[in-house]
């Protein structure tokens, strides 16, 4: 039976749509080392433009708040508005609560094309009602029965200070308004995470304090014909979302390639991870090893399955330098046979990334970045807030419109150059993004501690002064690093250096005599290394071409 699924799965592998490509980590108090709760997000398509959400209460609002879909920008409708809301940047709100998603699709006859409310607005709106996790629950549940859910299947992370949440909901179809979901607490001291694939399979059905669940979610599967055994038997995934090739091998992947990170036995599901075997099914949670800290959880991030058999710098297909992307779509056919482009952690097509930290009795912290999260950065933005800076900010460009005042384009700037050479490049950038993050985590003790006891107004303007100052630095240490980087790789070359990559970009020590020159006063360089290509790509040329390209 083995055989069959991998043979039938291999030839029909699943193709991820644009929506189908995020990731979510979850990292509960007991399994941090600074006790803060940790949740990971990357919004990847190849359509969103990554910025920086703000929304600030109006002191007089509006009786109606318009509706739009998060991924295409279309209208769908009005809702009321609440006399109270709370602030919120990017994916937290001034409560610390943190709501991100990844989405799974499901069964398609359970997409109703006249609901209200999409999943993006889901997000967005229950940041600005909720003030812990579990009301966030509650208000995303009373919005999609009230107004119609209008999106495929999803699984969200909620958080808040004290507790972590997956929950997973799917709509009813075109005939029926509301959603079947359910919840579940992540355990304190374990971590979670889901990646475009339903996590949630059987749950507890009477354990309100760690599960919540829609009251009609196992009679809808039975009136649907999508179940039909006991009660307790009952599976969220097998019944909305079912395992294929690409659910495994395209999303939960990713999962355990985090678990492995952090969990010892996890090489035990690597044929599942690999498409294989769907009956070994992951964990929905583990027990990490030891407690893991934020740069560990932003560094699990940029991961490429390095040290897996999925490792895509290892094959030909990485070109000369090692380049751990293949670009979509997802899947190629040679000979009637198809094959898979893998899709890891760290990808391409990132909008913008972050870790919502919440951290009791302080203010939480969104740390924040845009494009590939493997050669980006995150900056400290806290959840108070007023306002964003402005190179991250919405309306400063757009997937159409270049502005040299974007941070989103100054990362693509960077990291697209980089693909060019990663092997060498992505070496750079990386001790500028380790420096820059390490010295932030430890930077914003010094901010907490200043804001300590102070009036919520006046931590309010210090927070506001400080994410943005960060921000603004870190636009203009990019900015040094995109001109380095072309200085120092134009054309195929590499010139030799005086000093390291941290002194030309952090320092600001950008004078020309940064690079080696040849010594005759007229900067010319001297010392141009000429690395040429890897061992595997040149044997791979040799193999291909050699009769043409022999010397003689």
């Amino acid at each position: 039976m083995k055989k069959l699924f991998t043979t039938l799965m291999l030839a029909v592998v699943v193709a991820l749509t644009p929506a189908l490509a995020c990731t979510n980590f979850i990292i509960t108090k007991g399994a941090s080392t600074d006790g803060s709760v940790l949740v990971t997000y990357a919004a990847d398509s190849h359509q969103l433009y990554g910025a920086l959400y703000k929304y600030n209460p109006a002191k007089k609002p509006a009786a109606m708040m318009p509706v739009y879909e998060w991924d295409s920008g279309k209208y769908l409708g009005d809702i009321p508005q609440l006399k109270t809301t709370y602030a919120t940047v990017g994916n937290m709100n001034e409560h610390s609560v943190i709501i991100t998603e990844t989405t799974y699709g499901g069964r398609s006859e359970l997409h109703n094309p006249d609901g209200l409310i999409d999943y993006g607005s889901l997000i967005y709106i229950a940041l600005q009602r909720a003030k812990t996790a579990r009301e966030a629950i509650d208000v995303i549940v009373e919005l999609a029965n009230t107004y119609g859910y209008y999106s495929s299947g999803e699984s969200f992370s909620i958080a808040d200070a004290d507790e972590a949440w997956i929950m997973e909901l799917i709509g009813k179809g075109p005939d029926k308004k509301g959603i079947v979901w359910v919840a579940r607490r992540v355990p304190d001291g374990y971590i979670c995470a889901h990646a475009n694939q339903a996590r949630i399979t059987t749950f507890p059905l009477n354990d309100p304090e760690n599960c919540l669940y829609a009251p009609d979610v196992i009679t809808f599967a039975r009136e649907k014909g999508y179940f039909s055994g006991k009660d307790e038997e009952f599976s969220f995934a097998d019944a909305y979302a079912p395992l294929d090739f690409g659910a495994m091998r395209g999303c939960d992947a990713r999962v355990w390639s985090f678990f492995r990170m952090f969990a010892e036995g996890m090489d035990k599901y690597e044929d599942y991870a690999m498409g294989y075997n769907p009956a070994n099914r992951l964990p929905l949670w583990v027990k990490p090893t030891q407690k893991i800290s934020p740069k560990q959880v932003f560094d699990a991030m940029r991961d490429h399955y390095e040290g897996t058999k999925m490792d895509m710098t290892t094959d030909i297909g990485a070109g000369g330098h090692g380049l751990p992307y293949r670009w979509r779509p997802m899947n190629f056919e040679v000979d009637g046979k198809s094959y898979v482009n893998e899709r890891a952690i760290a990808t391409q097509q990132t909008g913008f990334w972050l870790c919502g930290q919440a951290r009791e009795g302080k203010t939480g912290i969104l740390w924040f970045g845009m494009d590939d999260a493997a050669t980006s950065c995150l900056t400290p933005i806290y959840c108070n807030t007023t306002d964003v800076p402005e190179c991250m900010a919405e309306g400063n460009g757009s997937m159409l419109d270049y502005t040299d005042s974007s941070a989103f384009w100054l990362f693509n700037r960077v990291t697209n150059f980089a693909y060019l050479r990663y092997d060498m490049m992505s070496a750079d950038i990386r001790k500028v993004v380790d420096y820059w993050e390490n010295a932030m985590l430890e930077n914003v003790k010094a901010t907490d501690a200043k804001m300590a006891g102070l009036s919520t107004k006046a931590q309010k303007k210090i927070a506001t002064e400080y994410s943005i100052d960060k921000a603004n630095e870190l636009f203009a240490s990019w900015s040094r690093l995109d001109k380095y980087l072309l200085l120092k790789y134009v054309d195929g070359n590499l010139k030799s250096e005086q000093a390291d990559v941290l002194s030309y970009v952090i320092e600001g020590k950008t004078s020309s005599n940064h690079f080696v020159d040849n010594g005759n006063g007229k900067k010319i360089p001297g010392k141009i290394q000429f690395p040429g290509y890897n061992e595997k790509w040149k044997r791979a040329v040799a193999a291909d071409n050699g009769k043409i390209l022999e010397s003689r």
